[in-house]
């Protein structure tokens, strides 16, 4: 168990993390500017968060976090496939859970605060899938 616990919180957390706050700033930033200043719609600011801040996310975690080294359509369907899911869980938990939580307060204060708690659970559940299924070590044969 512990073997187990100490692999997943290895460097590669604090890598993670760290690619983490540069796509906070890139994506996010587009997100609530989007959803703010341009009024779209919620879920059209979600999409572009996850959409620019994937391609980063694509780029550092592969070469800086976990230096993973293969090259294959399926591994960049891997990733696509673990950003969108755990954008729609994370965010599809965040906002009723939030207009429920906050039920007194305007639609803009609960879909920000939603947006919020969204990207806390999306990275959890992220760098799991990054970690184990999108960037997973492949087994020599």
């Amino acid at each position: 168990m512990d073997r187990k616990k100490t692999k997943l919180l290895d460097a590669t957390v604090w890598k993670f993390l760290l690619v983490g706050v540069a796509n906070t700033l890139v994506g996010s930033g587009i997100m609530f500017l989007l959803y703010n200043l341009a009024h779209v719609h919620y879920w059209l600011a979600v999409c572009a968060n996850y959409a620019v801040g994937g391609i980063l996310s694509f780029f550092l975690n592969k070469y800086f976090t976990f230096q993973n080294k293969e090259r294959s359509a399926a591994q960049v369907l891997r990733f696509i496939l673990t950003v969108a899911v755990c954008a729609l869980i994370a965010y599809g938990l965040a906002k009723p859970a939030v207009r429920w939580a906050l039920a007194g307060y305007g639609t803009r204060v609960q879909e920000n605060v939603a947006m919020l708690a969204g990207m806390v659970l999306y990275t959890g559940l992220n760098y799991l899938g990054q970690r184990f299924f999108a960037f997973r070590e492949q087994k020599k044969s």
